[in-house]
């Protein structure tokens, strides 16, 4: 009996997380192109937001408000979590409108890399700009975001003030407050009725990503068995991630983000417009020393946690 009880023990978490690693799908995200940046010290992630309706209905559409399919996809949230050889792990922002260089299109924002190349251009675009090697790639899109956030039962997040943005349907109270799926994606999706507009949504997207990782593997859903199976299923629903990633990469992913990382973006030095239109340029000093700071996978020191703006 007792060797049954144990065996049970073993076995059950392995099939679950067997299932979980399986349910992931999975796309050749880190491709290995002439010249590519070689491997650097430390684990870096590239962590995406997608605004795919792909896998969308027409119903889901309507009740998430993404507005119906606009053809093309882009990445308006990019990510990257930066865990250094020794010191505290980094998770950046990098600006939707930054003005790199996206290889075979010439200059223009980064978030179109993904829209002409999918993830590995993105991917590709982001290493050759911040000289950094990626390790791993997790993309979420609108309906994985959503039913993620509804299968933990809601996430706690928290505005200085209200947010009004008739435009869009947004409306968004002050305060802290339990958001369910819908109103979560409104929270990272929204930049119009913000005072800083995207700097103020990356910080909005980076508070979303740390409530997620708390509440996901917090010791309520983790001793909930119902919640827990739905948490499981959610996620392998939710996200696409490089071949070579599986679930214990991910869940040293989660073990970071809930050791609270640095959050900042990179330094910026102001705007520009072009025929792109109106681009984010990266401080022409201290970008440079930012990236090649988490390129020998060394943690940020104090001075670079800051936009530089």
């Amino acid at each position: 009996l007792v060797l049954t009880v144990v065996l049970l023990l073993i076995a059950v978490p392995a099939g679950l997380l067997l299932y979980l690693d399986r349910s992931l799908s999975r796309i050749d995200a880190l491709p290995d192109y002439p010249g590519r940046i070689a491997d650097t010290p430390g684990t870096n992630w590239l962590i995406v937001g997608s605004d795919s309706r792909s896998d969308l209905s027409e119903e889901e559409q309507i009740e998430l408000g993404t507005g119906g399919d606009t053809g093309g996809h882009q990445s308006d949230t990019i990510l990257m979590l930066s865990i250094p050889r020794s010191g505290k792990a980094s998770l950046i922002s990098i600006p939707r409108d930054s003005y790199v260089e996206v290889p075979g299109y010439g200059t223009t924002k980064i978030n179109a890399a993904y829209s002409l190349g999918g993830a590995p251009l993105l991917t590709q675009t982001v290493e050759q700009a911040t000289g950094v090697h990626i390790d791993h790639y997790a993309e979420i899109g609108f309906g994985g975001f959503a039913g993620l956030v509804d299968g933990i039962g809601g996430i706690e997040l928290c505005l200085d003030q209200p947010v009004e943005d008739p435009d869009h349907g947004i409306f968004l109270p002050g305060g802290c407050q339990d958001y369910s799926g819908p109103l979560a994606l409104d929270f990272v999706r929204e930049r119009y009725g913000l005072p800083n507009s995207d700097l103020d949504r990356m910080d909005n997207q980076r508070q979303f990503l740390g409530a997620l990782v708390d509440k996901t593997t917090s010791a309520s859903t983790l001793a909930n068995p119902i919640r827990w199976w739905d948490v499981t299923r959610s996620i392998g629903g939710a996200l696409t991630v490089d071949e070579d990633t599986h679930v214990w990469h991910l869940a040293r992913l989660a073990w970071t983000m809930r050791s609270s990382p640095a959050t900042t973006t990179v330094p910026i030095g102001g705007f520009a417009d072009t025929g792109s239109g109106n681009v984010l340029l990266w401080d022409d000093t201290l970008a440079p020393q930012f990236w090649q700071t988490i390129a020998a996978g060394k943690a940020l020191p104090e001075e670079l946690l800051t936009t530089g703006f």
